[in-house]
């Protein structure tokens, strides 16, 4: 898994390449810390290059939630494939995100 985060006009985009099992999210737990520290404003999660996610990877995933919901910003997901959007449908996750 790799992980490429920019920002530009106050909107933080990670971009996920890969798959997020289980041993690539304990991984990336450091590399989201910039998501983290500059929750105030929108955080983009582009998946449209995730190939897999695990309930590990889901877990990531709430905890940016988290830390924007304290902070005053939102999470939006884009880029989901059928295969992630059917995971996100079934753990409730459609309901949690703004999905674009």
């Amino acid at each position: 898994m790799e992980v490429f985060i920019t920002e530009s006009e106050g909107t933080m985009t990670a971009r996920l390449v890969g798959r997020l099992d289980t041993p690539a999210a304990a991984e990336i737990t450091q590399e989201i810390q910039p998501l983290l520290d500059h929750a105030e404003g929108t955080i983009v999660l582009d998946c449209s290059e995730m190939a897999y996610i695990s309930s590990s990877g889901l877990r990531i995933f709430l905890t940016i939630r988290k830390a924007a919901s304290a902070a005053g910003g939102h999470v939006v997901i884009e880029g989901l494939s059928n295969e992630i959007r059917q995971v996100f449908m079934m753990t409730g996750f459609l309901q949690l995100f703004e999905i674009k």
